[in-house]
């Protein structure tokens, strides 16, 4: 994650100021909120505005993803050259797909909110469409998931640094 975090800093940090940099972070896959929290304590962000900007930029991927990420696989998955990128990805994200199926809006809940490899907002919420959650159920879970994310990655990223130094 340091090395995409530097990459980032390091492409776009003399065009965007710092906090736009951290939303941008924030609304990658992979990096997300807990990327774009670590940055924004590595940039001296204050706190309270960098909860902000990688809630709001965490969040703005997730109802396109619900709602749009299975008719523009499928879609994808009608062309030769996007077919198997496609179908890697689906294979990988159904790959964590049991919690999930098992527990539903709980199972989604927890898959977003704890800051591990391989889950977060975008995961989870491609996860739930191909599944075909209702986004009635799919979107409070996610952001409640979004919500624990932040409250422990705040907590990795400031709280204890801050005890410490």
């Amino acid at each position: 994650m340091n090395s995409l975090l530097a990459w980032f800093s390091a492409t776009f940090g003399s065009i965007l100021s710092k906090e736009a940099l951290v939303f941008l972070v924030s609304m990658v896959p992979i990096l997300e909120l807990r990327g774009g929290l670590i940055m924004a304590s590595l940039l001296h962000i204050e706190m309270w505005k960098a909860i902000a900007i990688c809630v709001i930029g965490n969040i703005i991927p997730v109802p396109f993803i619900l709602l749009l990420i299975t008719p523009i696989f499928n879609w994808l998955k009608k062309t030769k050259f996007f077919r198997p990128m496609v179908e890697k990805l689906e294979r990988k994200a159904m790959s964590k797909k049991d919690n999930i199926e098992k527990y539903e809006f709980w199972g989604l809940v927890l898959f977003v909110g704890i800051p591990l490899p391989g889950t977060g907002a975008w995961t989870g919420s491609l996860i739930a469409a191909l599944l075909d959650m209702k986004f009635k159920k799919a979107f409070p879970a996610v952001l409640i998931g979004i919500c624990m994310a932040t409250v422990i990655m705040t907590t990795l990223s400031y709280l204890i640094p801050g005890m410490f130094f």
